[in-house]
């Protein structure tokens, strides 16, 4: 089974950048063997067929995965991400996408734990679904709440292990989501100040991007910020013309990957001649 509301922009350039980006914090996270939970507070479905009419409507994953896939001489970063991405399709072809869920039962350990929240009742009902198909440990190392993220997240923090990855990526379809998710941030850190929790947003022509970013910028914590710009906005507003990490706690090793990677990345995704990115660091 597979999700109609994510699978719309599954694998678009704003998954790339997320996506490697996360990948990347799993990596640094098992350099460890100390345990550590992995909190989702949008879990979509998890899983997503590309082939579907729902991802083919728009086919967003066109300008996005696709022209990563056969790219020479790419960065690191993003060989690493597609090793992650071709694992679900073994036969070769990009047929379907992994979300952050199953990016992160990827990554788990046995001593690992997984905790999902989607609030949309047909997407959650997908997300267990795909979930029983993914085998007995799977469900045994996941925890998933029919529930609003935002609020659930309070409960979940700090994890029992003292060590732990927050992703945040609602849809932003509703405004007060760009408060909530600073909110969130904000009694994250209150609750669990080591967390490293991973902001993403969407570059669209409204205000409120640019209060979240100016907000998350003002803290004290350590992060790096990175975001990728593919093409100009629209003369209406309307469209994801880019998208951003804003990344709390980071891996040490997060902005040096990032600054090899962006320039290889917005090269690679450009739409038109307005495409470009940022990288920014507050270190301890």
């Amino acid at each position: 089974m597979f999700s109609y509301r994510h699978a719309f922009h599954a694998g678009n350039h704003a998954d790339v950048l997320k996506h490697a980006v996360f990948v990347h914090i799993l990596d640094h996270y098992n350099r460890k063997d100390n345990p550590y939970w992995v909190i989702d507070t949008h879990a979509g479905a998890g899983l997503y067929d590309l082939r579907s009419d729902w991802a083919l409507k728009n086919g967003e994953f066109v300008d996005g995965l696709d022209r990563l896939l056969g790219a020479a001489s790419m960065p690191p970063m993003i060989e690493r991400y597609l090793e992650e991405v071709q694992h679900f399709n073994p036969d070769g072809v990009a047929n379907f996408y992994p979300g952050s869920p199953w990016l992160a039962l990827r990554a788990l350990r046995d001593q690992d734990r997984l905790r999902l929240f989607e609030m949309h009742p047909s997407e959650a009902d997908v997300l267990r679904q795909n979930l029983k198909q993914q085998g007995r440990d799977a469900v045994r190392q996941t925890t998933l709440y029919q529930a609003d993220g935002f609020d659930g997240l309070k409960s979940q923090l700090p994890p029992a292990p003292r060590r732990g990855i927050t992703i945040i990526d609602p849809s932003y379809e509703d405004k007060q989501d760009y408060r909530k998710t600073l909110q969130a941030v904000h009694e994250g850190l209150k609750r669990f100040a080591t967390g490293c929790f991973a902001v993403w947003y969407p570059l669209v022509q409204r205000r409120e991007v640019q209060e979240l970013v100016r907000s998350l910028e003002r803290l004290k914590t350590p992060w790096v910020h990175a975001s990728l710009t593919v093409r100009k906005p629209t003369g209406d507003g309307f469209g994801l013309h880019g998208s951003g990490m804003f990344v709390l706690n980071p891996p040490w090793t997060l902005h040096a990957e990032l600054d090899a990677t962006l320039p290889w990345l917005s090269a690679t995704l450009k739409q038109d001649d307005r495409a470009g990115f940022t990288l920014k660091q507050q270190a301890s």
